[in-house]
């Protein structure tokens, strides 16, 4: 079974330790009692939900908030800057989901 690292007791997300889609994810670390059912293709190193998380509801990781949710996440989903807004950058909504280069500044 692939694993997820959960860093804190407080987190409700984990980063995948390897590429999952549709499968069981083993969280060790901050662990908790059930695998988490990986419902979409996510990438090694990416953040999947390991509870359901309310819109507008923080996200947390190392036991502290990095963003809010702007819309519903399911545990098992893919948490990024498609359903995740950071509280410590303002750009973020404006970055490309996969390569994370700015979209909003036109370079010449």
């Amino acid at each position: 079974m692939k694993k997820g690292f959960r860093i804190h007791e407080f987190d409700n997300v984990a980063t995948l330790l390897a590429d999952a889609a549709d499968e069981d994810i083993q969280i060790i670390g901050a662990t908790i009692d059930n695998p988490v059912y990986c419902c979409e293709p996510v990438s090694y190193g990416h953040k999947i939900a390991v509870f359901d998380v309310a819109a507008n509801a923080d996200v947390v990781k190392y036991g502290v908030v990095i963003g809010t949710a702007i819309q519903a996440i399911q545990a098992g989903q893919w948490v990024h800057l498609h359903n995740c807004k950071s509280q410590l950058d303002e750009r973020s909504g404006t970055l490309d989901l996969h390569t994370g280069s700015s979209q909003d500044v036109e370079y010449e």
